[in-house]
This record gives C-alpha cells, sequence and structure tokens, in this order.
C-alpha cells in the first residue's frame, strides 16, 4: 500500500507552511510521514511545494524514509498537491494509495491500519470517520485515480469524486479527533 502525504500549503493561517509545524509532540510533517508507514503504508510519498528546500531538510534529519514530489502549482489549492501526488504513482505495483494531510497532529497509526484493512483492492474507496462525520486519510483504489486527478480542484482535493461515489466509512473516532489544525491556539 502506497501512502501520500500532501504537505505543499502555504499555511496562510498558520502563519507558516505546516509542514514547518513543530509542537510538544514534534514535527507535524515527521509525524504524518511515521504515522503513514507505522499505519500499514509500504512505501510513502510526501508532496510539498511552499519552503520545498526547508520541508526537504526536515525529511532528511527523519527516521523515516520517503520519496518527495514538488507540486509546483502548489499555491493552487490541495487539488494541486493530490494531482502531483497521483501523477507520481503512476509506476507503483500497489492497489492503493492512503492519502493525509500534514495539519492532522492527532491522527495515529491505528487508524490509517484501520483503513487500509476496510477496503482492499484497486476498487476500494475508503476513507476515516469521526463520530459519523467523514475525514482523513482517505484510501484511493487505483481504479479511481485517473478520476480523482481530473476532478481534484482548489482547495477541494477529492471531495467532488467521492461525493458521487460509494466510499466506505471506517470509524475511527474511538481513535483519534480527525480534526485538522488550521491556526496557532
Amino acid at each position: 500500500m502506497e501512502g501520500l502525504l500532501l504537505a505543499a500549503g502555504a499555511g496562510r493561517r498558520m502563519g507558516t507552511p505546516k509542514a514547518l509545524v513543530t509542537d510538544e509532540s514534534g514535527s507535524w510533517l515527521l509525524r504524518g510521514l511515521a504515522t503513514l508507514a507505522e499505519g500499514g503504508c509500504d512505501r510513502v510519498t510526501v508532496v510539498l511545494g511552499a519552503e520545498t528546500e526547508r520541508s526537504r531538510a526536515l525529511l532528511a534529519s527523519g527516521p523515516t524514509p520517503a520519496r518527495v514530489v514538488v507540486a509546483e502549482d502548489w499555491d493552487e489549492g490541495m487539488g494541486a498537491s493530490l494531482r502531483a501526488g497521483l501523477r507520481s504513482l503512476a509506476d507503483s505495483p500497489d492497489d492503493g494509495v492512503v492519502v493525509s494531510l500534514v495539519d492532522l497532529p492527532d491522527l495515529v497509526p491505528a487508524v490509517v491500519a484501520r483503513v487500509v484493512a476496510g477496503a482492499p483492492g484497486p476498487a476500494a474507496l475508503a476513507r476515516a470517520s469521526y463520530d459519523g462525520r467523514p475525514g482523513h486519510p482517505v484510501l484511493l483504489g487505483r481504479d479511481h485515480w485517473a478520476g480523482v486527478i481530473e476532478t481534484a480542484l482548489g482547495d477541494q482535493g477529492a471531495r467532488t469524486y467521492l461525493a458521487s461515489r460509494d466510499v466506505a466509512l471506517v470509524e475511527c473516532g474511538d481513535l483519534a479527533s480527525g480534526l485538522d489544525v488550521d491556526s496557532r491556539p
């Protein structure tokens, strides 16, 4: 299973790119990468954009290996990052990818593992839900990659594509909140 960590944005409301944010538990970027790897992703690709070199240096200092893809049009929104990431996986031997966001600091590997277990195969579509509210990570089977690339625009990511499909919701509210963080407390 592939992992795809979207970490390209400038974090305007945060005041810094979220890929560079740290808190009492450490770097969000390194934590997001480790969460995907420990949750069952054999390979993880990180999509960078704003502050690419600083983010790349941070990744190089961490213990978990990652492949880096740069979304040159990152400032268009999450859709650009998702398109760049999925396109980079064209030669992947895997049937699916788990897509996560860098700004989910309480995401744990058990959530990723539960989503991966919930929908195997190239036709799979699954996403974590938190007390019934859909969230991340999202598992996209290979059969859906082209459709997501075509519809991923602005800050919507795969939302439009998923809205018209039967997506398995995998309840994970007992493991994490699923809340993304857009500003400093």
